[in-house]
């Protein structure tokens, strides 16, 4: 699943495309019929967590989400057909496996800029406070909580954890109150790296502890286990990751 940092670069990589008209789209998406698209122009191009917002003149706002198993492709097609494909004069950009919806409320209405951990405006007093407010969750189930950390995924969560040195089971009441604010900041500043080196395209080469079977500090296997609510996959230090009681 594109984490927050891809799709930063995503709307980057869009940005010519502001100020130009659609002429065609096509798609199989659900509840969305794409020719009711052409003729609008696209005004700006938001991302908030793993989500790409694409705003129209017409107050419309297209939301791409692509999941797990989601791609997209400028000016080049994929073999099978698009969720969403979107026509200019002598472009396209074409989404695949992905959800997409219309969103015609203001986005600071739907959004909560201050969650999402690649902007600017993220929030470290509120993101600490909504821990709080949930003592008995597992931090390896927060990190990967939208309304927390928007744009966090499994990549981010496992590093970070690593990073922290945190054991992913423990419990929010039973981490210490600094060790909770090193890994906002934590969180912070490894999606910062993340970022520079998808550009750099040496994300994995880079990666400690995800899909890793050794830890790097202390020359031992890693764990692998589905922990939480989520029962996503865990890597994890036995010996460096401490589990607090």
């Amino acid at each position: 699943m594109p984490e927050g940092p891809t799709i930063k670069i995503l709307q980057e990589q869009l940005q010519p495309f502001v100020g130009r008209q659609i002429t065609a789209a096509d798609g199989y998406a659900k509840g969305i019929a794409p020719h009711s698209l052409q003729g609008h122009t696209i005004i700006d191009i938001k991302a908030w967590g793993k989500q790409l917002l694409i705003c129209l003149d017409n107050q419309l706002t297209i939301r791409v989400h692509m999941g797990l198993f989601g791609s997209y492709r400028i000016n080049d097609r994929g073999k099978r057909n698009a969720s969403l494909g979107l026509k200019f004069d002598g472009d396209e950009v074409n989404f695949y496996i992905s959800n997409i919806k219309l969103i015609a409320e203001p986005l600071d209405t739907v959004y909560d800029w201050t969650a999402d951990v690649m902007n600017p405006a993220f929030d470290i007093k509120k993101a600490r406070k909504k821990l709080l407010a949930r003592p008995e969750a597992m931090i390896c189930d927060l990190l990967l909580d939208q309304q927390l950390f928007a744009g966090s995924g499994n990549i981010v969560k496992n590093e970070v954890l690593f990073r922290a040195r945190v054991h992913p089971a423990n419990i929010i009441e039973n981490l210490p109150p600094r060790k909770l604010t090193e890994l906002i900041q934590t969180t912070i500043d490894f999606c910062a790296d993340f970022y520079r080196w998808k550009k750099q395209n040496s994300l994995r080469k880079n990666l400690q502890a995800h899909e890793k079977q050794e830890c790097p500090r202390n020359h031992i296997p890693f764990k692998k286990a589905d922990l939480g609510k989520t029962k996503r996959h865990c890597y994890y230090c036995e010996i460096c990751q401490i589990l607090y009681e």
